[in-house]
């Protein structure tokens, strides 16, 4: 039925009769001459219905926004002086030969072009909203870059096989979706968080090389970047190293910015936990933003300000500098602001210096917190950070971890803002990195008791084995994140192929045989069959798309998204079910009114 798309209409198809399937994006009506545009996935084509065809224009005067039109017509060239840049059929048009309503249009709720939609608006009419330019263009993008990795994957050996959506369930750092039994009573199936154990399976099974684009489902509270079910792009291979697995993987990444938006990925440095904790208090910083923290714990250890000594001389404390080039000009108000932003991440104030002339040593600076610190450690703050004239130096001084969460989102707030961005501190690039030696263990201080950073199948460094017996924080694991622009794209490690290795892991987590027997037992027995040396790593297509579209947020890029409360308004899931159901799977809800 149809010639061609309609935002594929070019000076190719000059003088050529097209036959074209669409939506009215918009109808004008010029004094006896009526203009459509036409609207389909590939964008616009203007369509000209003259009054010379009288049946064909009378169809055209009925025609409303929404309405599904067929048209058959001549490409010509556009008037000059009429032409649209902006479109591929930009420089020519349709005169309407033939017109057809397919199908009319009740009035949309809301104008296709309107960029000043509510999100609930969108969500709730999501079918109108994926009709609208913006979004056909980034659930295209997402399809061309699904293609992308396909085809690298294929052409390096990798098998696409399938593991199952109801399993059994494992702890994996979120809480599980819950599918009840009918015919095993009282029982439950899981929905996978991920695919972890199967693909290790799978390595076990000899399929050295394994991928799946595939949906995983956590049930934990959601931001920006996260939703109930999202799409990995999930990797596993045997016999590769560490760096050959990530070399791999970055020319992965590579080509596909390359192929899917014509991207060049600069080189991608390599940065420790530890160096990217120590200079950015963040596991996946972003480097377009020119800030670090200067280390100032030590200096602080003896001073008589109780705000800095204190976190000095606690085991878990730390104290840093963030010094802002040009901040002196910042306002109290705008200081103010900033203060009560890091209590959002635990701090209990935002302390600092604006540097008026270094010369001067103490006259030279203006704060409230000057008389509390001695010359030797003032003069150790402006030597460490580097500070000139007009500077304005913020302090993070807490636990480790409050120190890191709230001036790492200080830089990133300050590197962002116009501020940061008129002063130089921000650059508008793909800043890609490696962070790599991540620690095997975190400790739970409310517990006493270790957790696995990554997950308990996660391989020791090389050496480390022993330390999980002796000091589990001292350990370091084969693990590896690939960041972009602040993002976590994709993370995995080298896995424990060794029986006796992995249960050393259990037994610094302090899951007993019996326990790892019950939750893990179908992937221990597999690791007595001569298991492979094997590893890999999972990307979020989700946010791989994002980055590319620069949308705010991934629902932007998903068909059909859950809001940030994990409902979905198109559909009203999550939703009552009827008592018969219920029967069936052997439930009792606690509040009888829970049933439709």
């Amino acid at each position: 039925m149809r010639t061609t798309y309609c935002g594929l209409v070019s000076e190719a198809l000059m003088d050529q009769t097209v036959t074209l399937m669409g939506w009215a994006h918009r109808r004008r009506d010029h004094g006896g001459v009526i203009f459509i545009d036409l609207r389909d996935r590939e964008g616009l084509v203007q369509i000209v219905c003259d009054p010379d065809r009288p049946e064909m224009f009378k169809t055209a005067e009925g025609v409303r926004g929404e309405f599904c039109l067929k048209v058959v017509g001549k490409v010509r060239a556009r008037p000059a002086g009429t032409e649209n840049a902006n479109l591929v059929s930009g420089k020519v048009e349709v005169l309407c030969h033939e017109l057809e309503v397919l199908n009319a249009s009740v009035t949309p709720p809301f104008q296709l072009d309107d960029d000043n939609l509510s999100e609930t608006v969108r969500l709730t009419h999501r079918v109108l909203d994926l009709r609208r330019p913006a979004m056909q263009k980034n659930l295209m993008l997402r399809y061309r870059v699904a293609m992308e990795v396909r085809k690298f994957l294929d052409a390096n050996g990798f098998v696409d096989i399938e593991t199952p959506m109801l399993t059994k369930s494992t702890p994996e750092g979120a809480r599980d979706y819950l599918v009840p039994s009918r015919v095993h009573d009282g029982q439950f199936f899981a929905l996978p968080q991920s695919p972890q154990l199967f693909k290790q399976l799978l390595m076990v099974a000899g399929f050295d090389r394994y991928y799946q684009i595939t949906k995983c489902f956590r049930d934990e509270d959601l931001r920006a970047d996260r939703q109930p079910e999202f799409t990995q792009i999930d990797i596993e291979t045997s016999f590769l190293t560490e760096e050959e697995i990530r070399a791999m993987f970055e020319g992965m990444i590579r080509t596909v910015f390359k192929n899917a938006i014509g991207v060049e990925l600069p080189v991608y440095p390599v940065m420790s936990y530890a160096d990217a904790m120590f200079k950015y208090g963040s596991d996946k910083p972003d480097l377009r933003v020119k800030l670090q923290f200067t280390e100032l714990t030590e200096v602080m250890k003896d001073v008589d300000f109780k705000v800095f000594s204190t976190p000095a001389t606690t085991p878990g404390g730390r104290v840093v500098a963030l010094r802002v080039p040009g901040g002196g000009e910042m306002s109290r108000g705008e200081i103010d602001g900033y203060t009560e932003f890091v209590k959002i991440y635990g701090a209990k104030g935002l302390a600092w210096v604006k540097v008026n002339d270094v010369a001067k040593g103490r006259e030279g600076l203006q704060s409230p917190i000057v008389k509390n610190l001695h010359d030797a450690a003032l003069a150790e703050i402006l030597a460490r950070t580097g500070a000139c004239n007009g500077d304005l130096i913020f302090f993070g001084a807490d636990k480790a971890k409050v120190v890191n969460d709230a001036i790492g989102a200080l830089r990133i707030k300050i590197g962002h803002s116009e501020f940061g961005k008129s002063h130089g501190l921000f650059d508008d690039v793909w800043a890609p990195l490696w962070v790599v030696d991540f620690p095997m263990f975190e400790h739970d201080e409310e517990e006493d008791r270790w957790n696995a950073v990554h997950h308990p199948f996660t391989s020791p460094k090389d050496g480390h084995e022993n330390l999980m017996d002796t000091d589990p924080g001292a350990c370091i694991a084969k693990a590896y994140d690939m960041v972009l622009n602040g993002w976590e794209l994709g993370g995995g490690s080298i896995r424990i192929h060794r029986a006796e290795v992995q249960s050393k892991v259990f037994d610094a987590l302090k899951i007993t045989p019996e326990d790892a027997q019950v939750k893990f037992g179908f992937l221990l027995d597999a690791l007595q069959y001569g298991a492979p040396p094997h590893g890999g790593l999972a990307f979020g297509l989700d946010r791989l798309v994002t980055l590319m579209t620069k949308a705010e947020s991934i629902r932007d890029v998903i068909a059909f998204p859950k809001t940030q409360r994990a409902q979905c308004l198109l559909t009203g899931a999550p939703s009552l079910v009827d008592e018969k159901q219920l029967r069936e799977l052997h439930i009792r809800l606690r509040n009888p009114q829970a049933t439709a």
